[in-house]
């Protein structure tokens, strides 16, 4: 018998108030689980006159959030300067920050910048157990991780300082759904300050099935079953709040997407607003625009939802 996908629900844009910025796919890192197949081998990166647009666009649009992510963002040449100019102008910055990048070569300054500048950071560490970490990003991972992660509360992140915030991001290691966020951060509390570590709060993300883990999960003969599960456990109520609905997404060409999802697969935003250079042609981004969805978006809405900030429901 044939599975008889469900059509997810349509979406309309609210106000747009995150862009976020994908500066390219170089990362120091190459995790199992990775839906932009970033690495140490890639080597597209957001160009300078494509970068300069960005803090004109947050002033354009009272954008209020500029959140960057990758591959490693920090590896490109412009991230400082730009994280500069929008902190300078009052736009909160989120870096999605990998943790071992802040010992890597060249970047020894990097978190006292993050700190200087009041920059959000929000790390990935997929589970408190070695074992599981470096199973899923690499031998040493979890080492360099904590010793980040120490750095970073040197600082003062970590501490409850609304401008030092310094949160966590938890996936799930195969095909699950993530257990309730509220638990699963108590877990993670008690784990890390056995070694020493603070964090404000913790996000959990569903595993989307595309790219890189979609493709995992078909050499395993996991992906039908796993799309059911996601569609299976749709709960509408996370509609109001999935990310898309006050984000657009950029990639390091200056086009734009409904989400950081949309990107990866090939999925640009509908109607006139497509590109940088159309953000800063308009006075304003037209609300109520249709919003492109397809069977990964499921991956938002199933269980307790899934989104950049962590769970939608509590």
């Amino acid at each position: 018998m044939a599975v008889v996908e469900r059509v997810f629900p349509p979406l309309k844009r609210g106000q747009l108030t995150t862009l976020q910025v994908n500066l390219g796919y170089r990362c120091n890192q190459s995790c199992a689980h990775c839906h932009v197949n970033a690495g140490p081998t890639r080597i597209e990166m957001m160009a300078a006159d494509l970068l300069a647009l960005i803090p004109q666009i947050l002033e354009r649009h009272s954008i209020s959030c500029l959140d960057l992510t990758g591959g490693a963002p920090e590896l490109h040449p412009g991230f400082r300067d730009l994280v500069r100019q929008a902190r300078s102008r009052g736009t909160a910055v989120i870096d999605r920050c990998n943790l071992t990048i802040l010992s890597e070569p060249g970047q020894e300054d990097l978190a006292e910048f993050l700190a200087e500048q009041g920059v959000c950071i929000t790390a990935s560490l997929p589970c408190y157990s070695a074992e599981n970490v470096d199973r899923q990003r690499g031998d040493g991972v979890f080492k360099r991780s904590i010793h980040g992660l120490r750095q970073l509360n040197a600082l003062g992140y970590g501490t409850g300082d609304p401008n030092l915030q310094l949160d966590l991001v938890y996936n799930p290691l195969g095909p699950v759904l993530p257990p309730p966020q509220q638990a699963l951060e108590a877990d993670y509390k008690t784990a890390l300050a056995e070694l020493g570590i603070r964090f404000d709060r913790l996000l959990t993300l569903a595993n989307m099935p595309i790219q890189r883990f979609a493709r995992q999960l078909e050499l395993n003969g996991e992906l039908q079953s796993y799309q059911a599960l996601l569609e299976e456990a749709h709960n509408p109520d996370n509609l109001e709040s999935v990310m898309c609905r006050q984000l657009i997404s950029v990639d390091w060409q200056g086009h734009l997407y409904d989400c950081d999802f949309n990107q990866q697969l090939g999925l640009p935003c509908s109607g006139e607003v497509r590109h940088l250079r159309d953000l800063m042609r308009l006075s304003n981004v037209p609300e109520d625009q249709s919003i492109r969805t397809a069977q990964h978006c499921f991956g938002c809405t199933a269980g307790a939802g899934s989104s950049c900030g962590g769970a939608l429901q509590g």
